[in-house]
Order: structure tokens, then C-alpha cells, then sequence
């Protein structure tokens, strides 16, 4: 009896673990992202506003960034509550300039870091609004 009453209280522990905005989330499940999001970042000319239109399909996600650099593809994952995703823009001269976004889903929101090789990491927010 006892054995079974510590299964239990494990069982409820886990559960309670893995809850997430009212759900229960499994942990390799992806974190629904799909939609329109905007982006906001101290870019190396001050505060920057982007657009992230994502599509998924499970843990894959793809979609355009759209900025005063005009529209950008990119391709990445969901895992659990992480997104990744790399954007390349042509720049200018010709060069092709990497920019990777790592973040951390939490419903209707999202943190993380942009790196760049040209311009080093920072910091960014985003708030899904369709």
C-alpha cells in the first residue's frame, strides 16, 4: 500500500512538473508558435521593430522576418519551450550576413538572444499578435 502511495504522490509530481499555462505540456512536446509575432531589439542604431510570421509543422518552423531591411526567410526548430532559428540577409556589399535567434516560448510571448558575427549578441522580446 505504502509503494502504491508513493507512485502516486511521484506520478502527481511529474504531472505537476510538466503543467504549463494550465495544461500539461510533455517535455519534448513542441510549443505552439505558429503565427504572427513582433519582434522588439536595441539594434547596433537603437530600438528595432521586426515582424516573425512562423509556420509549423510539429517541431519544424519556417516563415519570413520582416524588418527596414524588407523580408527575410528562415527555417528552425521547436523543442519543448525552445525555439531556434537562423535568418540570412544579404547585406549591401554582397556578403551574407548569419543572424541566429535562440528563445524561450511562454504562451503568447517569447525572450531570448540574436547573434551575429557582425554585430555580437543581444537581447530581444517578442509578443505574438495574430
Amino acid at each position: 500500500m505504502r509503494k502504491l502511495m508513493k507512485i502516486w504522490i511521484l506520478a502527481l509530481g511529474c504531472a505537476a512538473l510538466l503543467m504549463g499555462a494550465g495544461k500539461i505540456m510533455f517535455a519534448d512536446e513542441p510549443a505552439k508558435v505558429a503565427g504572427t509575432w513582433e519582434i522588439s531589439s536595441e539594434g547596433p542604431n537603437g530600438p528595432m521593430t521586426q515582424t516573425l510570421t512562423i509556420q509549423q509543422d510539429g517541431g519544424a518552423i519556417k516563415g519570413t522576418l520582416s524588418g527596414r531591411r524588407g523580408d527575410s526567410p528562415f527555417g528552425g526548430t521547436v523543442t519543448g519551450n525552445k525555439l531556434s532559428f537562423t535568418v540570412k540577409r544579404q547585406t549591401p556589399n554582397g556578403d551574407t550576413l548569419v543572424i541566429d535567434y535562440n528563445a524561450t516560448v511562454d504562451g503568447d510571448s517569447m525572450q531570448g538572444k540574436v547573434h551575429s558575427e557582425r554585430f555580437g549578441d543581444r537581447d530581444f522580446t517578442a509578443k505574438r499578435t495574430k
